[in-house]
């Protein structure tokens, strides 16, 4: 099958995948239904792919998408059931932003059938990719750790309370991972003195929670970055003049040089 031009995998021979499902900006023809292109961007993982772009030096296989979370978010489950009950967040094709913003201009809001079609176009094949993934490195190792990245604004009022940890993260309340490796990567996070959390308002999307089987020697792991950790967050909701801020390679060092302990952690766990 032929790989799509917006999906990237770069194989690895490691016992560590990492999916960057966030990052993409390509609203894939949308521009003139929404609000505004930058409105559709704004709650990108913005920089995760330089942040991570180690990882394939490491070993790691690396599977990303360059499509907006805003034409489907493949963390999403393709039902569309809500993954946090009862709290506010986005949905499989999202019509708002996270601070509850209208996306779309009034009447443009993807149909059912439209939303069928994204899901078969976009959702089915970068899924298909980490499957395809997991069992080739699976075929290799005994157990493989399956890393996915996020990132989001530290100050969200309509998605949580306060001021988000700088490390958040997700194991689906430990169903997804061995304790083992969960304890390590705490580990890893309080010994940066930043804040951390484990299965705290982010306890890991779809990715985790579908792929994430301990019993069969898969790990999922999600981590969920605080923007502030790597990046010179401006307060508030942001506007087109100053979001997202420039990659500064410099200020995201010491995150950086952390991330890079944990997946090398993960790579070693996973061997032994």
């Amino acid at each position: 099958m032929t790989t799509p031009s917006w999906l990237t995998v770069t194989r690895g021979t490691a016992p560590l995948l990492v999916s960057i499902p966030h990052t993409g900006i390509d609203l894939a023809g949308l521009d003139s239904r929404l609000v505004s292109p930058w409105l559709g961007r704004r709650d990108c993982d913005w920089w995760i792919d330089k942040l991570y772009d180690f990882a394939a030096d490491l070993g790691a296989t690396v599977v990303h998408t360059a499509i907006s979370r805003t034409v489907i978010d493949v963390n999403r489950d393709p039902s569309g059931v809500s993954l946090y009950p009862g709290q506010a967040t986005t949905g499989l094709c999202p019509t708002e932003t996270f601070d509850g913003d209208p996306l779309y201009h009034m009447g443009e809001e993807p149909t059912p059938s439209e939303i069928d079609e994204r899901r078969e176009t976009y959702f089915k094949p970068y899924h298909a990719a980490l499957q395809a993934e997991i069992d080739r490195l699976h075929g290799m190792h005994g157990r493989i750790v399956l890393y996915d990245c996020h990132s989001i604004r530290s100050v969200l009022p309509r998605l949580f309370g306060g001021t988000l940890p700088v490390f958040n993260l997700g194991t689906n309340d430990g169903k997804s991972t061995d304790p083992a490796l969960q304890a390590k990567v705490a580990e890893i996070m309080a010994a940066t003195g930043q804040t951390w959390v484990v299965n705290g308002r982010f306890k890991g999307g779809w990715i985790t929670r579908n792929f994430g089987h301990p019993q069969n020697g898969v790990h999922a792991l999600q981590m969920e970055l605080s923007n502030r950790g790597y990046m010179h967050e401006p307060e508030g909701r942001g506007a087109p003049d100053n979001w997202p801020v420039p990659y500064d390679p410099e200020y995201a060092a010491p995150i950086r040089a952390t991330l890079k302990t944990i997946l090398e952690t993960a790579i070693d766990w996973a061997g032994r």
